[in-house]
């Protein structure tokens, strides 16, 4: 301390420190002028030009990462859907229904070989296709078809087109038929196995499901279009993305592998692109064909527009991710343009560069699939095989910012754009640049705000206190804080301090007592009783069934305790009764009392046992052992005398200021009764107990008990038995 007299009082407001580390500094009101004063002359300056330099490249890194974000989530999503759709062909190519269908389908396809048509139905067939299916192609595909080429010539081919082919002018109406009555063969197939494919159809969203057998032909497909029972290898599909997987997965000759193809064109599907995942179908280590699917174009639509929900996929209002092949650079899914705005796509997509007659048929035909070219940067770089971001033109022609990567599907050359146009993107970093001018020109005129930050420095360590509080009560221990330089507050936080260091101490010691109050509450009673016990229950009472009880006690301990002291005696009982107990843990006995008068036992009853009879006859067995090692080392005479019965019983808390764990039941008095009616010292077994006992122990006949349920007969283990090492 000071001496009085040496030093004046420190002026009001101004900071002191302990005298043994006193340093000179300034009053609050000093420091509080030249911050002022500072703030004042450079704050628009320093304040303008950092946050305008720091807030536009955060605000532009920002968009960038949201915009990275959502194209790693889509990509994520298109890869899992592709895993699913080749773990479900997988799946269900080795299933026996797949497989049987197969066998059955090739065998009435071939049987159809020999059904020709008559004139009359030939005329009626290519009347179809001349003049259902050629205009329908050729309105899809806006180009002149020769309708003629797809004729079957087959005989099979011939009679399924006739009969589930063209009856439909909508693939929808064919997909619902069964059966279409004609008695063959293939229609009875088709009955029994049809459901399952058309589940599989509709269920997985497939665009169609095909069975192709080894030959090459077409023996199934739910959808029952043109290409039922052609031929891939002959007919006119075999230049088709579907004839090069089958023949990859035929030549492949490996059972459990999925082949995927790109989208093109399949004329079957009427100008719709068609891509296909195909995967040989084995019996017994033998290909028998193949199971083909049409990937599902309104599920890749659906996971990269989020269901048509851009903007709540985190793309504003302007954003859209994309699939773009990186061989043909063009689209794999759905514009957002065009489902949002059909004539302002067509406009804009004409505008840059894309042919007018390619943007109207993509506007017809609702679709950018295979239609809509994106040659852009991002796209020539993600097709390059680099990931990163770009601010460039996009494919409709405005600026915009493009998140890019190539998608990891094998045997698709597809990448992944995410874009947005700059405008919306950058639309955060504009007005945080108004916003920036507009707070330095008011921060000038209004320095005296600066004061509250300078209050808020001051009570900081306060608040360290108060969140240090705050975590000692949410109950975590040992926090300490550093609560500032002043006298004052170094002083609270130096009583905080101690006060967590006391907690802590406490704390430690009530949890020491409450396991120690835990190892006792367990020494009374077994842990389920113990559990209800703490939750508040008082009357508690279990039964159980199937449960092995004995009640012993030590024939001949009197006679050697007689005339020793109270507490040697006690000693030495404790001693085999520890004994007792560890044998019975490691049998997997439950002890539930002891006294001097006798030992019970259960087996069964905490942890249920199948073989509890076995346990128990083990257990009085070396309980015979200890007592023999025990007389022998103070030459003495003990035996041990005990009753065994199996039988239901009940186990439960007695007494309400002094709770004692029991055992009671027709067992546990069975048990007692048969051990206290034989003078005699040995294991008594009653019926129940013996016949749960295997031949290896011995047992004789030892009489009839008079019990309370009746007259039981009682055995008696062989001497010989319980004296074997």
């Amino acid at each position: 301390m000071s001496h009085a007299g040496s030093t004046p009082p420190p002026a009001e407001g101004s900071i002191v420190l302990p005298s043994q580390s006193m340093k000179p500094g300034l009053s609050i009101r000093s420091i509080l002028l030249i911050m002022l004063l500072l703030v004042s002359v450079a704050s628009s300056v320093v304040v303008g030009l950092i946050g305008y330099v720091n807030g536009r490249d955060s605000l532009q890194d920002a968009a960038f990462d949201r915009l990275t974000e959502v194209r790693d989530s889509k990509a994520r999503e298109v890869v899992a859907l592709f895993k699913n759709i080749e773990n479900a062909l997988l799946l269900s190519a080795r299933g026996e229904t797949v497989a049987e269908a197969m066998q059955q389908f090739t065998t009435a396809f071939q049987e159809l070989e020999s059904v020709p048509l008559t004139a009359d139905e030939r005329a009626q067939l290519e009347t179809y296709f001349t003049d259902t299916f050629g205009p329908q192609l050729e309105q899809a595909t806006g180009a002149p078809v020769d309708a003629s080429t797809f004729v079957p010539t087959d005989p099979a081919q011939s009679y399924l087109a006739l009969k589930y082919t063209a009856p439909f002018t909508d693939p929808g109406d064919a997909i619902a038929v069964d059966d279409a009555g004609d008695g063959s063969d293939w229609s009875a197939t088709h009955a029994l196995y049809h459901d399952f494919f058309r589940r599989m159809t509709q269920l997985l969203s497939f665009e169609d499901v095909l069975l192709i057998d080894s030959s090459g032909n077409i023996v199934y497909t739910a959808y029952k279009g043109i290409d039922l029972g052609s031929n891939l290898d002959t007919g006119p599909l075999q230049r088709t993305n579907l004839a090069d997987a089958y023949s990859q997965a035929m030549t492949g000759n490996l059972a459990d592998t999925v082949v995927l193809t790109d989208f093109a064109p399949y004329p079957p599907s009427l100008g719709i692109p068609a891509a296909w995942a195909v995967t040989p179908v084995a019996v017994n280590g033998v290909i028998i064909g193949a199971l083909a699917v049409e990937m599902p174009i309104d599920q890749i639509d659906f996971v990269m527009s989020g269901g048509g929900d851009w903007e709540g996929s985190g793309l504003g209002e302007t954003g859209e991710t994309y699939i773009v092949g990186a061989n043909d650079n063009l689209m794999r899914s759905i514009s957002r343009d065009l489902v949002e705005d059909p004539e302002h796509y067509l406009e804009q997509a004409v505008a840059a560069g894309t042919p007018p007659n390619v943007a109207k048929q993509a506007v017809e035909s609702g679709s950018t699939l295979l239609l809509q070219p994106v040659r852009t940067d991002a796209v020539s770089s993600a097709a390059a095989g680099t990931t990163g971001t770009t601010l460039n033109v996009g494919y409709l022609g405005g600026e915009t910012i493009a998140a890019y990567a190539p998608l990891d599907i094998p045997g698709l050359d597809w990448v992944i754009v995410a874009e947005l146009e700059s405008a919306e993107a950058f639309a955060p970093v504009d007005d945080f640049t108004r916003n920036l001018v507009l707070s330095s020109a008011v921060i000038v005129l209004v320095v005296s705000l600066l004061s509250l930050v300078i209050a808020g420095v001051i009570v900081r360590p306060l608040r360290r206190l108060r969140d240090a509080a705050r975590r000692i009560a949410a109950g975590e221990e040992g926090v300490q804080v550093d609560a500032g330089t002043s006298d004052e507050l170094a002083d609270v936080g130096a009583a905080f301090n101690d006060m967590s260091r006391s907690l802590q101490v406490k704390a430690a010691l009530l949890e020491q007592q409450q396991e120690e109050n835990e190892r006792l509450l367990h020494s009374l009673m077994p842990e389920p009783l113990a559990k209800r016990y703490r939750e508040g229950a008082r009357t508690i009472a279990l039964d159980h069934q199937e449960v092995t009880v004995m009640f012993g006690d030590i024939v001949g301990f009197e006679a050697f305790s007689r005339g020793k002291s109270s507490e040697l005696a006690l000693e030495q009982l404790n001693e085999i009764l520890r004994s007792f107990d560890e044998a019975a843990e490691r049998l997997g006995i439950e002890r539930v009392r002891t006294t001097r008068a006798g030992y019970l036992a259960s087996c069964g009853l905490i942890v249920p046992r199948v073989d509890n009879a076995r346990r128990m006859v083990d257990f009085a067995i070396e309980l015979q052992r200890i007592l023999e090692r025990f007389a022998g080392k103070h030459g003495t005479s003990l035996n041990l005398r005990a009753g065994l019965d199996t039988g239901t019983v009940t186990s439960g808390l007695i007494g309400q200021s002094q709770i004692s764990y029991d055992l009671w039941g027709d067992a546990v008095n069975l048990a007692f009764q048969v051990q206290g009616t034989n003078s005699d010292s040995g294991i008594f077994l009653t019926q129940a107990v013996v016949d749960r006992m295997p031949d290896t122990v011995h047992v004789r006949d030892w009489g009839i008990v008079n019990t309370a349920t009746g007259p039981q007969r009682v055995w008696r283990i062989d001497p010989d038995d319980t004296h074997a090492s």
